[in-house]
Formats: structure tokens, C-alpha cells, sequence
């Protein structure tokens, strides 16, 4: 017994199976360009725990240095002393704390909220 054949010459099963496979191509092609473009918009801020401290405390540590080694060469290039690189190293623990301040801000932002969090105090709270 044959089977019917369609228009093109395939059988109607083969052509059932070939849209069949098409159509999972087509979904295969349309999750994998979801999961690019998911994978393209996630923003730098997108650490882990201890990636936030390392970046956090370099920037920290980099500030103060950064202070001390202009504290130092103001020191050798004026004949002042110490009080320059005192100076400079306190104004470098100062822009520390800013930078440090600024990336604990710009990541907060960046954080998705909690989906359905009551941040509001409870009515047991209340009786401190």
C-alpha cells in the first residue's frame, strides 16, 4: 500500500515530521537568541559577594595610596618634611571613603528589589 503524496512529492508523514523539525529549529533559534540577548544586558554590577568586596576594597586601598605617593613627591619636591605626605594621606583615606560610598550607591541601585518584600513594620514593632 503507498502513501498519498502531496504536492511536492513527499508523503504527507515525511512533510509532518519536516515541519515538525522545523518548528523546534525555529524554537531552538528563538530560546538561544533570548538567552544572547539576556546574556548582552546584564550589567557589570551583576557580581558575586566577593568580587563587590575586592573591587570595594581596592578602590579603598588605591585612594589611600594614591594620596600618600603625592604626599610623598610634595614632601621631596618642597623639602617640607612629613607634612605633606600627612596631608595628602588623610585626603586620600577621605576620597577613599567617597569612592567607597559611590560604589556601595551604584550597586544598590543596580539591585533588582525583592518581588513581593513588606519592608513595613510589623504591629509587634511597635511595642518597643
Amino acid at each position: 500500500m503507498t502513501k498519498p503524496q502531496g504536492t511536492d512529492g513527499q508523503p504527507d508523514d515525511a512533510k509532518r515530521v519536516t515541519y515538525n523539525l522545523a518548528s523546534r529549529i525555529a524554537q531552538a533559534k528563538r530560546e538561544h537568541n533570548v538567552e544572547a540577548n539576556r546574556a548582552s544586558n546584564r550589567s557589570p554590577s551583576d557580581m558575586t559577594g566577593m568580587a563587590c568586596g575586592i573591587r570595594i576594597g581596592s578602590e579603598f586601598i588605591a585612594a589611600i595610596l594614591v594620596g600618600a605617593g603625592l604626599g610623598y613627591l610634595v614632601d621631596l619636591n618642597l623639602g617640607t618634611g612629613l607634612w605633606g605626605l600627612l596631608i595628602l594621606l588623610m585626603v586620600g583615606f577621605a576620597a577613599g571613603i567617597l569612592n567607597v560610598i559611590r560604589v556601595v550607591t551604584e550597586m544598590n541601585k543596580a539591585a533588582a528589589p525583592l518581588l513581593h518584600a513588606d519592608l513595613s513594620p510589623d504591629a509587634d514593632d511597635d511595642d518597643n
